[in-house]
């Protein structure tokens, strides 16, 4: 039984990982990072909470978002040294922070004894505002975001999303309160609907 309980936990963290990468941008590339941020914060956020609360009601294991936080941060920088291998600076992919915001999704259904309603509208709300926070922090630490931009593009980045000018105001300005805050106003309502499916799984 306890075999079957912790294969069962690798696959929440397996399947919550695709599910978080297919949830719009997964990942920061220098040359499209801040202007990805929200679409990031808000995909992100929703998906870490959604994906934590429905597992973590099935396995009632406090552990399970951290988890899962931690094999994607590994898939992350298996792709970062990809890049890295095909001759584009360290810098030029920004490895996402996951971890803080899911341990603190684990802190709270732990401390609430597991009560799923406290772990959606706590813990939620606490993704959704310590994500993009976290995230901007990691951003701001990147050498030269622009310059890495136009002397490194991606040969699969669309036209459209190309650089024209540097407009490090228009990028550093606003993302954040956007982000923080589509992310915490999403992140709860999602995460109930995610309850709600897993008990009519269960019922089912």
């Amino acid at each position: 039984r306890r075999t079957t309980h912790y294969l069962f936990i690798v696959v929440v963290a397996v399947n919550s990982t695709l599910l978080t990468i297919n949830a719009g941008d997964y990942i920061f590339y220098t040359d499209w990072a801040w202007t990805s941020f929200v679409v990031f914060s808000i995909s992100q956020s929703t998906m870490l909470v959604v994906g934590a609360i429905y597992y973590m009601l099935f396995t009632g294991v406090p552990g399970t978002a951290t988890y899962y936080a931690t094999i994607m941060t590994i898939y992350t920088w298996v792709a970062k040294g990809a890049w890295f291998g095909l001759g584009y600076p360290y810098d030029f992919v920004t490895v996402p922070v996951w971890i803080p915001s899911a341990m603190l999704l684990d802190l709270t259904y732990w401390a609430t004894r597991r009560n799923k309603h406290a772990a959606i509208i706590i813990g939620g709300t606490l993704v959704g505002l310590s994500l993009p926070v976290f995230n901007m922090i990691n951003l701001l630490l990147i050498r030269d975001p622009l310059e890495t931009a136009f002397k490194y593009p991606r040969p699969t980045l669309p036209p459209y999303m190309t650089p024209i000018e540097p407009q490090v105001g228009k990028f550093y300005n606003s993302p954040v309160a956007l982000g923080a805050g589509a992310g915490a106003v999403l992140s709860v309502p999602i995460a109930a609907l995610g309850a709600k499916l897993n008990t009519w799984t269960y019922r089912w």
